[in-house]
C-alpha cells in the first residue's frame, strides 16, 4: 500500500462523511472529505495517489456520474461506491461502469476497511478477482436452472415479486431459491452475491432455460 495514498471521502451526509474520515483515520488510513462530487472535482489537481469511497445517491453530480467523468478524464483511482436501501441496480451500474467495490448501508466498519485496503493496493484487486473466477465458475456450476434464473434476475436488481411473476412461481419460492443461491455460492450478503456475478460474467449471459 502506498504509504501517501489518500481516501478521498465524497458524501453529502455531514455524518456519514464524519463518521467515515474518523474510523479511517483510526486506521491510520489519511483521509480528505467532500461534500460533493462538483468539490471533489475541483480540487483534481490536489488530488494524489489513493482511492474514493463516495455515495452513489447526491445531489447534483452522483457517484455515477463521477465514475463516467473519471473515465473521461482518464483519472484511474480506484472508486469504491456505497448504497442505501438495497440498491442494487445502481450498484451493478455502478461496477459495469469502473467501481471497484460496493458496499450496502448499513455496511460493518471491517468490511469497508477491507475494501479500502484491496482497492489501495492497486492491481492486487484484479489479481484476485481473477484467481476467484475459477472458483466461482464451479460455484456457479452448482446451481439448478431454476437458481440460476433467480440469480441473474437478483443481479438485474429486480424484485422478488417480479422474479415470481416472470417464471410462474411465487414470491415465497423465490425467497426459497434465492437463500438456496446465496448458500450454494458462499455469499455473504446480496452485495457479495452480486458481485461474484459480475466478476463470473452473469450479466453478459443470455436467459437460461427453463427447468
Amino acid at each position: 500500500m502506498p504509504t501517501d495514498a489518500v481516501v478521498y471521502v465524497i458524501d453529502d451526509d455531514d455524518a456519514v462523511r464524519q463518521s467515515l474520515t474518523f474510523l479511517l483515520k483510526t486506521a491510520g488510513i489519511v483521509a480528505r472529505a467532500y461534500d460533493s462530487a462538483t468539490s471533489f472535482l475541483d480540487h483534481l489537481p490536489q488530488v494524489k495517489a489513493g482511492c474514493i469511497i463516495t455515495d452513489v445517491r447526491m445531489p447534483g453530480l452522483s457517484g455515477l456520474d463521477l465514475l463516467r467523468r473519471l473515465k473521461e478524464l482518464q483519472i484511474a483511482l480506484p472508486v469504491i461506491v456505497i448504497t442505501g436501501h438495497g440498491d442494487v441496480p445502481l450498484a451493478v451500474e455502478a461496477m459495469k461502469s469502473g467501481a471497484s467495490d460496493f458496499l450496502e448501508k448499513p455496511f460493518d466498519d471491517e468490511a469497508l476497511l477491507a475494501a479500502v485496503n484491496v482497492a489501495l493496493r492497486g492491481q492486487g484487486a484484479s489479481a484476485r478477482r481473477e484467481a476467484d473466477r475459477a472458483g466461482i465458475a464451479d460455484k456457479l456450476a452448482s446451481l439448478s436452472n431454476r437458481e440460476r434464473q433467480v440469480l441473474e434476475g437478483l443481479v438485474a436488481g429486480l424484485p422478488n415479486k417480479t422474479i415470481a411473476y416472470d417464471h410462474g412461481i411465487s414470491p415465497r419460492t423465490v425467497e426459497i431459491y434465492r437463500a438456496n443461491v446465496m448458500q450454494k455460492m458462499q455469499a455473504a450478503s446480496l452485495s457479495d452475491l452480486v458481485r461474484m456475478a459480475l466478476i463470473a460474467g452473469v450479466l453478459a449471459d443470455g436467459p437460461t432455460s427453463e427447468p
